[in-house]
């Protein structure tokens, strides 16, 4: 067979033609390349259609090894089983009892570790140790990511499904993120059992139609002026932020990192870098008079690079610092509220279109067709927008 083998080579390789294959019998071909290359396979047939089962290199395989392993795939075929499929089958449930004990908690821990970089802060990662300990570990953290089934999602997700919609939710979503992790990393395979479109959404009622939204508490726009014009009486840090936040209708985080570099008072424009965007999109504020006025006052204070600084050297001033300035006069109501509060004032006292308002808060328009025509930011638009909220804000109290 080898000096057969060779001949026929030696002669296309000469002819320049590629060599084809050659039977040695009940399937088993020897495939002879231009380059001297010789492979076996097992030639068969599924359903009509030709397939070919790969069963080494010559002369590693060697030509008794190479009918053995034709045999067993002659065998697999009288059997009615996919040579091809089986011994695919075979490979995996290798692979997986190599990986045998990396249970769903180290999946979890590997992925949140390769994750992190992407996310925009700390919290985040804290959410998910958090989410995961509290709802996930307990019922699967110890068990082979490979086992975890359709049984052990609903046993997580069934009994704050209906009483924690939103964090069960996320604990879902983020479920499916591991599993599908380790699936790429061959760390399991099958469907993933925490899919939520043509899966779960067959079970468990849509979070949509059983949860209850919760708005952050917000303060009556017409009580804004009264309250916005007291913020003036004393010049502190936390006073000067939280009277930025409500002239520029930004959020406090967005507002509490500025850093004056980030300020162009030339032109009158704040450019909030888009890792700090919740929109994750660079955003563009169009400086007022009543802005520049409170970015005066914060140079006095300046300390370093942010505008508005923690007493602790290196950090914007804290989110609670913020928060407390307005709860010790007005409990229960919430730094993010004034966004409402502003946005209910565009839509009840002007006639500035919705769109501007919504590009005010930094907002992604909804409608892909709109974004897409519409891919500027209205700058100038906005400023007259802005100007006219400042000048509710300092108008006289009724």
């Amino acid at each position: 067979m080898a000096k057969l083998v060779k001949r026929l080579t030696d002669l296309k390789i000469k002819q320049g033609i590629e060599p084809a294959s050659y039977p040695d019998g009940n399937g088993l071909y020897l495939q002879v390349r231009k380059s001297g290359a010789k492979d076996w396979f097992y030639r068969y047939q599924v359903d009509g259609k030709g397939r070919k089962k790969g069963l080494g290199s010559y002369p590693t395989v060697s030509l008794s090894g190479a009918r053995t392993a034709a045999q067993e795939c002659h065998v697999l075929r009288d059997k009615g089983v996919d040579p091809i499929a089986h011994y695919k089958a075979v490979e995996e449930e290798r692979k997986l009892s190599e990986i045998k004990g990396l249970t769903f908690q180290e999946c979890a821990e590997a992925y949140i570790d390769a994750r992190k970089a992407e996310w925009k802060n700390a919290k985040h990662h804290y959410q998910w140790h958090q989410s995961l300990n509290t709802y996930a570990y307990p019922n699967m953290g110890a068990l082979s990511v490979q086992d975890i089934d359709l049984g052990l999602v609903l046993k997580v997700l069934e009994p704050i499904w209906g009483t924690k919609t939103e964090t069960a939710t996320r604990v879902r979503q983020r479920i499916e993120a591991i599993l599908d992790w380790a699936k790429v990393r061959q760390y399991r395979v099958g469907e993933n059992p925490a899919r939520w479109r043509g899966h779960l959404d067959k079970i468990l009622p849509s979070p949509n139609k059983i949860k209850t939204v919760v708005h952050q508490a917000a303060m009556d726009y017409r009580v804004v002026p009264r309250y916005y014009q007291s913020l003036s009486l004393s010049n502190t840090v936390s006073k000067l932020a939280l009277a930025f936040v409500i002239q520029t209708a930004l959020r406090s985080k967005e507002v509490r990192y500025a850093e004056w570099d980030e300020i162009d008072i030339d032109d009158m424009v704040w450019t909030v870098p888009a890792a700090r965007m919740k929109s994750n999109k660079e955003h563009r504020v169009p400086l007022t008079a009543e802005m520049c006025r409170i970015l005066e006052l914060a140079k006095v204070l300046r300390q370093d690079s942010f505008v508005f600084p923690s007493t602790k050297k290196g950090q914007g001033i804290s989110d609670t610092a913020v928060r407390k300035q307005l709860q010790d006069e007005y409990p229960g109501i919430t730094v993010h509220g004034f966004r409402s509060s502003f946005r209910d004032w565009c839509a009840e006292s002007t006639n500035y279109p919705r769109e501007l308002a919504e590009k005010a808060l930094g907002h992604v328009l909804r409608d892909k067709v709109e974004a897409a025509y519409q891919r500027g930011d209205l700058l100038e638009k906005r400023r007259e927008l802005m100007t006219g909220w400042a000048a509710y804000c300092l108008s006289e109290v009724k």
